[in-house]
């Protein structure tokens, strides 16, 4: 079902309803994006999108946007600019395929099931709130420019595959580092509540702290939108 509200194009919302859990997929390549909870509205999520505008459906409590695909004359403005809220009483799964770029997400006080980019990730900031059990993170395809905040306390484990250039760990910097590497809070694995962070293909300006660190190589000036 393809849910507009009452503002018209560009906007999109369905109700809450009986949904005890929630999951959003965006596929075929977001960008310009920012991702939000909202413990106070009525809806399941809300959304408003700039032009070229994605198909929005909702279907129970999965919600899928699909990007256009772009003709070859567009190919100089990839943009979509756009923002999506979900509701945050219930624990949400949130998945992109097709890769993602320019991607800011704010999930203080969701509770997130899991976190998952298919296809790459570039210049994103993702700001994860406090884990319930083991919350798995991953990003497929490579990830160049990206910075994941998690809350002070939080035990984490990062696993890189394909190589690692310019790593921010817990305070920890390196350099260089070729084929797999794993790193992990020291109390990570007595923790019941954690986040296990996995990259495939390679790494590059690469950033896994605590909130309020901030690492040598920011994501970019101005924020990973702009």
């Amino acid at each position: 079902m393809k849910n507009q509200g009452p503002e018209g194009e560009g906007t999109f919302r369905a109700p809450l309803g009986s949904a005890s859990r929630g999951r959003i997929v965006l596929v075929g390549g977001a960008s310009h994006l920012i991702v939000g909870s909202d413990p106070a509205m009525n809806d399941l999520y809300r959304a408003r999108f700039q032009e070229p505008v994605p198909e929005v459906r909702s279907e129970r409590s999965t919600v899928t946007v699909r990007y256009p695909r772009l003709r070859s004359s567009d190919s100089a403005c990839p943009e979509h600019p756009g923002e999506v809220v979900v509701n945050a009483r219930v624990p949400w799964r949130i998945e992109f395929g097709g890769g993602v770029s320019r991607l800011a997400t704010d999930l203080n006080g969701l509770e997130v099931d899991s976190f998952r980019v298919e296809g790459g990730a570039s210049r994103v900031e993702l700001r994860l709130p406090k884990p319930s059990g083991i919350v798995p993170v991953r990003v497929l395809g490579g990830a160049s420019n990206v910075a994941i905040y998690r809350p002070e306390g939080v035990a984490a484990r990062l696993r890189v595959s394909g190589g690692v250039t310019n790593l921010s760990f817990d305070g920890q910097q390196f350099g260089v580092a070729g084929g797999e590497m794993s790193l992990q809070s020291t109390h990570y694995e007595s923790a019941s509540d954690r986040y296990d962070i996995t990259i495939t293909g390679g790494a590059n300006n690469l950033s896994v702290n605590s909130s309020g660190t901030h690492p040598d190589h920011p994501v970019c000036a101005g924020g990973p939108w702009i």
